[in-house]
């Protein structure tokens, strides 16, 4: 009995050592600029790092995978991290829309340097490594950011 009860004290000490990681949900909105192009916006949402590393890739926007490597610098990280994204591709974004997507996130990386890049390209255009960058802060994610290219404007809440 005794061997037992300090079976069952050692466990339950064993499974409160455990450290789980805790996500969160957050809603992204983004606008697309009124471009000149009929072909939509292939964007990519990524965790980046204090120094720009990516860590995970948290939306594809395109679903033709034969136009990846437009998107240069993710387009590396994808090929050689050998990524599993489908569960997370969608339609690319024509000039001018809107679109809403949801990111799960760890809430480690929440107030630890880490940022939200979003990437963009238009076939027969300009690509733009960074369109928009935002800080995954608590101040960070109260704000509105203007994009560089395609990309008028994102806004991202914690759900």
């Amino acid at each position: 009995m005794k061997v037992l009860k300090s079976i069952l004290v050692l466990g339950i000490l064993m499974a409160g050592s455990f450290d789980y990681a805790q996500t969160s949900t957050y809603k992204c909105m983004l606008q697309l600029k009124n471009y000149n192009s009929e072909d939509g916006a292939y964007i990519i949402a990524s965790l980046v790092d204090a120094q720009g590393k990516y860590v995970k890739t948290l939306s594809v926007m395109g679903d033709e995978r034969r136009w990846y490597h437009n998107l240069k610098e993710w387009y590396k990280f994808k090929k050689a991290s050998k990524e599993n994204v489908d569960a997370i591709t969608g339609a690319s974004v024509a000039a001018g829309n809107r679109a809403v997507k949801v990111f799960k996130i760890d809430d480690q990386y929440l107030n630890n340097g880490y940022k939200i890049k979003f990437e963009s390209a238009v076939e027969e255009n300009p690509y733009y490594s960074e369109d928009v960058s935002v800080p995954l802060s608590d101040e960070g994610l109260t704000q509105k950011y203007d994009g560089k290219g395609y990309i008028r404007f994102v806004k991202i809440v914690k759900n």
